[in-house]
Formats: C-alpha cells, structure tokens, sequence
C-alpha cells in the first residue's frame, strides 16, 4: 500500500511537469530534502513565479525550460525548504546589529573594553546600549565580584558623563553603570518590585544589575531618552535596523521568521512594508502589549499573508516567568543552588488569562513564554481550559518550554500544544542547569524533545535571537548532539533530536507552528519556493561537520535573495 501511495503522489508530481509552460527557475542535480516520503526520488525542482510548479525526475522537468529559465547546477549539495526561525526577535536582532554584542566574549573585561571605546567616540550624556553578556559563561570572571555578578564600580569609572545599558543575554535581566541608575531613581534604598530584583551585595550596596521586573525604571529613562532624539533619525535608525536583520536571515538561509513579540508601531511599519513589496524574507510577528492595551485593536492588527505573503500577524504573546540563568524561572520546587526560592512570576496568571481569553475571541494564537515547571504547567492549564471549548486545534504554543514536570509532558499532546523550543538553549544553558535544578530535575525535564516528540507533539525550533546567534547550523548541530561546541560537554544526549526530527522542527513543523504547512516549509507543488542550498548534507554529515556548513543559496519565491561569493 506504501509503495502504492508513493507511485501515485510521485505520478502527480511528474504530471504537473508535463504541462505547455516555461519555467522561471530550474534547479538540478541538487541532492534534495522536501520534508515528505519524498525526498528520495527528487532529482529537479522547476519554479514558475513565487511558486514550485514541479517536483520529479530530471527529464520531465528539463522539457519545460524556456530561453528565459534560470538555471541553478547545485553540482550534488544539499537542497531544502528555507529555514524558519521559529522564535526570534526580529527588530532585536537588528538593534543588536547597530549597537554594542556580547555574544561572543568570554570574559567581563571584554566587555568593558568595548564600553570604553564606544565612550571615547560617543557625545557627553549619550546613552550606550549593548547586549548579550552571561556571567555563567565566562572564562574569567570580573575583578570586584558578588557572586558571578560584576560590581559596577569599575565600569561606572569609565563611563561618568554616559549612561550605560548592557541587556542579559537571556533579556531578563540588565547590567547598568552608576549615571544610569542616578537617572532612573535607583539607590541603594530602592526595594525589590514585584517580579524583580535588584541585586545588593552583603554590604547592602548596589551590584549594577537588576532583574525581570526590576528593569523597568531603567528601560523607562533610556526609552524617554530615545523619544527626545530627532524623530526622523530614530525612525530611519528602525529601519536599517529591519535592512540589517534581513541580510543576516538570508545569510543564514532563514527564509522566515517567527517574530516572538512586536509593538503596536512595528506592526504597522512591517504592514506597510509588505503592502510596498520591501520583504526579502518572510516574517511572522507576535503582537506584545497588554490585556487592557490590546482591547478593541486585535481586529486592526490581525493580518494574514500581507504582501503576497509576506507577512502575518495573527498571534499575542505574553509572559508567566523570566530566565534559569537569572533564577528567574518560576518553578514548582525551590531552586537548587537558591534555597526557598522558586523564581519569578513576571505575569500575574490572571493578566495571561485574560489575554488568553482575548486571543480565542479573536481567533488568534496565544504564545506563552514559560521557562520553569510552574511557568508551564499555568501555561498548560490556560490552554485546557480553552482547547476543551474548542472543536478545532488552537495551535497555542509554548514559548520555550524548557523545564517540564514530567506528568506535564503528556498535556502537551492532549491539549495540542505547540512546543516552541530553542536547541541551543540547551547547550548554551548547559553548564549550570544542574546546578539550578538538581540532577534529577535536569535529566528527566530539561529540554525534553524526545520525550515530547515521543508523544507526537510538534516543536518549532529556533534560536531567540539575539539572546542566540541566528546561525541555524549551530543551533542544529546542538538539537542533534546535546553538546557544547567549546568543550564537547554533553547534556542527557539521550534526549536529543533525530537529524530528521530537527530539520522538521526547522521547517515543516515550524510552518505548522503558525498554520502555514500549507504553503511553506516543504518542496511540493504548490507551496513557496522558499529554498536553500548547502554545501552539507545536514542528514548525513559527520556530527563535525554540522557547525561549518555553509549558506550557498537562498531563495525566497523563487527570487535568488542571497548567493555566497563562491559561487
């Protein structure tokens, strides 16, 4: 019957071939990845506009190029659906991109040495932003210390006439020098606010760093500091931001993405781009703003397939805890290495419940961002509660998912629950999990992807840049080995991604994550030609090879938006 079935869908294919028409775009001796049964009997993709009209043998294809046909020779490399960033913070990454990033230091005093020369070449009183520090990833540690914590003192000496803004990796907490906490009304008599921290050591004396919801008086004075600089300098700083990002994602071969929480302004800038045909990618946003914010407007921000689908806004998200790096996951047990302390509940459950109850009336997905066991086990309760009212799947996800009580694994297949999970959150967390968690814990509901595919239950797979590099081979590589690239430290490989399961999760399964898996995601007739090729077969490569690959086309609808200098 399987043979059967095969026969037939391959028929098909061949016969749409088999039509009086030109192509627009041939691609051959590629060696092919469509995301079904059939990638073993592709030998040629033919594209006519936007679209993939053909899918078959080489022959049949060959008969519909006209004098006009582009002709792509993938000389045997890898050929496969474009990668779908599946949790990303679109303008993030491209302010990240203009602005001071630590992804890649390994120590505070690089860090500092890179405020400092940005203070040298910046105006008196000019704020200075940065992100992507984390104090568990460094490989020397700062001089003046409270726990892993820099004192500020030293980097406040650098910085007097400039407020200084170092965004956490994670985006759950800040590092802020002594003017910018003058500023913002910090002192060392501030109290901690609900859902927030900020850090004093022993002595009672401010550390720099504020966390979750202790931001917000910080964020609020460089905010109001924005607003007072020229309109129009801000506006076109915005927009070469989004320029910025995009190059990165065709780069990378992400052909779309999955935007985890745009403003009310960045909506109807990114409609108006797509109305005016400015996309290279494709981009799929999450609105962020309040239950009281957001009545009355879902209906004007609801878009879908804007810009011959380019983009679509049909999710809210929300919050219910912050990050483990920064003990701010809200757990059902204390933490490990924090003693009755069970993190932070950013959100009132209540709030959550009431965007919840927004998005089912508006027939929009909710997006939860849970880290902790509690985080999703409220987020999981919420779901229930409106898929049982539901005769159709919510596709409601989950945004990260990363600790799970094990009785909670099953819920997300019986409420239908979208596991939004990032792989290289997992290696890059690795080095102290354990330490937050316990053992026990750590094994058995940290990053559990094959637990939960195990249950059929769809991940969409991703980076949550700029927390994350973009880079979809790094984060691959982590979904299918569990190991750290630095050092080869592995955690619980037992619970890693088939090659298969991870590449679903990067692109068929990341489209059905936002009702798209009917026109992306895969190499079938009909769909987007949003294609890449590789110069690595992700199914086959050593695991070595994996973190090396190389971008070498992409192709968004049937456009060549990238080609590296090689070819």
């Amino acid at each position: 019957m399987q043979k059967l079935i095969l026969f037939v869908t391959l028929s098909i294919l061949v016969s749409a071939c088999n039509e009086e028409v030109n192509l627009d775009l041939l691609i051959i001796n590629g060696d092919y990845y469509t995301a079904t049964s059939t990638s073993d009997n592709v030998k040629a993709i033919g594209i006519i506009d936007d679209k993939i009209h053909c899918v078959g043998t080489l022959e049949s294809i060959e008969q519909l190029k006209g004098p006009d046909t582009k002709v792509i020779d993938a000389n045997n490399q890898f050929v496969m659906p474009g990668f779908i960033e599946g949790h990303g913070h679109f303008s993030g990454m491209g302010s990240s991109l203009q602005n001071l990033n630590f992804l890649k230091d390994t120590s505070w005093q690089a860090i500092v040495d890179k405020v400092q020369q940005k203070v040298a070449s910046s105006k008196k009183g000019e704020w200075i932003y940065g992100r992507g520090w984390h104090q568990e990833k460094w490989k020397t540690g700062p001089e003046e210390s409270y726990g892993a914590y820099p004192m500020h003192q030293g980097l406040s000496e650098i910085s007097q006439d400039n407020p200084v803004v170092l965004i956490h990796a994670s985006g759950h907490s800040l590092f802020a020098n002594e003017k910018a906490m003058q500023l913002s009304g910090i002192s060392i008599e501030s109290p901690d606010p609900k859902g927030g921290h900020i850090v004093k050591n022993n002595s009672g004396q401010l550390v720099g760093v504020f966390e979750e919801r202790a931001m917000k008086p910080i964020l609020a004075e460089f905010d109001t500091y924005k607003k007072g600089l020229d309109s129009e300098q801000q506006k076109q700083l915005w927009y070469d931001a989004i320029s910025l990002a995009q190059e990165e994602c065709l780069a990378n071969g992400v052909t779309s993405f999955q935007d985890a929480g745009s403003k009310f302004f960045e909506l109807e800038r990114y409609t108006e781009m797509a109305e005016k045909n400015q996309f290279d990618i494709r981009l799929w946003a999450m609105v962020r703003h309040s239950s009281d914010e957001l009545k009355g407007k879902l209906s004007d921000y609801k878009k879908i397939g804007i810009g011959n689908n380019h983009f679509t806004c049909r999710a809210i998200k929300t919050e219910l805890d912050g990050a483990l790096g920064a003990h701010g996951a809200w757990l059902l047990e204390p933490y490990e290495d924090k003693k009755e302390f069970y993190g932070q509940n950013t959100t009132e459950v209540s709030e959550v419940a009431a965007i919840a109850k927004l998005a089912y009336d508006s027939g929009m997905q909710l997006c939860v961002h849970a880290i902790g066991d509690r985080a999703n086990s409220e987020t999981l309760d919420i779901i229930e509660n409106y898929q049982n009212k539901s005769d159709d799947p919510l596709r409601w996800r989950v945004e990260h998912a990363q600790h799970l009580n094990p009785n909670d694994i099953m819920r997300f297949k019986s409420t239908g629950a979208i596991a939004s999970m990032q792989g290289v959150h997992c290696t890059s967390d690795a080095p102290f999990v354990v330490k937050r968690l316990g053992q026990l814990r750590a094994k058995v509901g940290a990053y559990a992807w094959k637990a939960l595919l195990n249950q059929d239950v769809k991940i969409v797979n991703g980076t949550d840049v700029p927390v994350e590099d973009i880079d979809p081979f790094e984060n691959y590589y982590a979904s299918v080995t569990r190991k750290r690239m630095d050092n080869g430290m592995e955690f619980f490989v037992e619970n890693r991604m088939s090659r298969e399961q991870a590449l679903k999760s990067y692109t068929l399964d990341a489209a059905y994550g936002a009702f798209e898996e009917d026109i992306k995601g895969s190499l079938e007739v009909g769909k987007l030609a949003d294609i890449v090729i590789l110069d690595t077969n992700l199914l086959t490569c050593d695991d070595l090879e994996i973190p090396d690959t190389k971008v070498l086309y992409t192709i968004v609808g049937g456009k060549i938006k990238y080609k590296s200098e090689s070819n």
